[in-house]
């Protein structure tokens, strides 16, 4: 966009001047995090907002302005034929901070919604699009943050949260897919509701710390149907996210439950359902488990893929959408170092953000070090078993002690 007018006194903005054209991301960061409340545009000389062209600046701007700030949003000039932009990719601790934020009211907002279909309450889809809103606007600032936060989850809240990583999943496998919008909400809202029938399963089988018997398999095998029964019930729910309800357990070889679809029988909102589902369980301690590492994981269903598990081609997305080394993961450098990755590289899934934390040749600690791989002659030469070295507690080492 060009900036025609910073609005509001020039101490409050931190540019020499208060025309120019908005095209470096670092200048749109230093404005946000400025006091100013808006700025008038100039759609001849640039894109125009995807909103009308006067509105209130708080339905613009995330921060609601002080009341004493009346200024409008406006275009200078005619608008110009619209033009979508791509979000501006936001830096992960940053994002990590709003993440938290939202994970915790989708925590809570999740864990009503199971209480209330477990007591035959009727689901209201729409107390669920705030939650889906949040989470979308979340991956398309930085898809690493909510997903990465969302995974860590304890054996209590497991079942809520398991529905919003999964909604996060869904939501950043979409954007791979370059799904269009309705659909990516859709798929979003399918995360969510995916696990419903989970609140008809009886507790002590739910919760049993231990390997299920076959009888206790096959009743937790019918809360697919269980949650797509609610679902029918529901208000609001569309057909995606009461299919993927009924569906993420079926597999592309035919193995799968509950109806044993195959292959092109199974809709393509199933088979991401199906992907997201399996990473999210496998990477998350359980009572009878703990977590697999994020990146051994990747490696373990790719080999499910062959198997004909998962579509392949929808677990390439999926891949490239979390990436070869997901936050979390543990890595041996080139030099002999173990690090954590820490953000993913917006250029290649080769060359992650990760910080180094330990030496491998003095078999000890070292001050840790933030190293982005794609500007550095470090490389990663091997995923490493955080269980091998003997580390418990790899996700202290990648966020910020704000939001542990």
């Amino acid at each position: 966009m060009f900036v025609h007018e910073v609005c509001g006194s020039w101490i409050d903005h931190p540019f020499w001047k208060s025309s120019f054209k908005l095209d470096d991301a670092r200048q749109l960061q230093q404005l946000q995090s400025s006091k100013v409340a808006a700025v008038v545009i100039d759609t001849r000389r640039g894109l125009d907002v995807l909103v009308p062209t006067v509105v209130a600046a708080q339905d613009v701007i995330d921060s609601t302005p002080p009341p004493e700030a009346q200024v409008l949003v406006a275009a200078v000039a005619p608008a110009l034929p619209l033009a979508r932009v791509a979000p501006l990719r936001a830096n992960f601790e940053d994002e990590l901070d709003r993440a938290h934020r939202i994970v915790s009211q989708a925590r809570g907002a999740m864990k009503t919604m199971f209480q209330d279909a477990r007591m035959g309450k009727a689901l209201d889809a729409e107390h669920c699009l705030p939650v889906v809103e949040e989470i979308t606007q979340s991956v398309a600032r930085n898809p690493g943050a909510i997903v990465s936060l969302a995974r860590l989850k304890t054996s209590d809240d497991y079942t809520y949260m398991h529905s919003v990583a999964v909604c996060a999943l869904m939501v950043s496998l979409s954007h791979q897919l370059q799904l269009n919008e309705s659909d990516t909400h859709e798929a979003g809202m399918a995360g969510l509701v995916h696990d419903l029938g989970k609140s008809a399963m009886p507790l002590e089988v739910l919760n049993k710390p231990g390997k299920l018997t076959e009888t206790e398999f096959a009743i937790m095998r019918s809360h697919p149907e269980a949650g797509h029964r609610m679902l029918l019930e529901a208000k609001g729910v569309g057909p995606i996210p009461m299919d993927v309800c009924l569906h993420h357990h079926e597999k592309v070889n035919g193995l799968g439950y509950p109806h044993r679809l195959k292959g092109e029988e199974i809709t393509l909102f199933s088979r991401m359902g199906a992907v997201c589902d399996v990473y999210d369980a496998i990477t998350s301690n359980r009572p009878y488990k703990s977590g697999w590492d994020p990146s051994e994981s990747i490696q373990k269903m790719a080999q499910w893929s062959r198997e004909g598990h998962f579509d392949e081609r929808i677990f390439q997305a999926f891949v490239r959408s979390i990436g070869i080394y997901p936050t979390g993961s543990l890595v041996k450098l080139q030099s002999g170092r173990l690090a954590v990755v820490v953000d993913q590289s917006p250029t290649s899934l080769l060359t992650p953000i990760v910080k180094a934390f330990f030496s491998t040749k003095a078999n000890e600690p070292i001050t840790p070090e933030l190293i982005d791989l794609a500007r550095s002659h470090e490389q990663i030469i091997s995923r490493e078993v955080p269980a091998t070295w003997g580390f418990k507690n790899l996700d202290q080492i990648w966020m910020p002690a704000t939001t542990a």
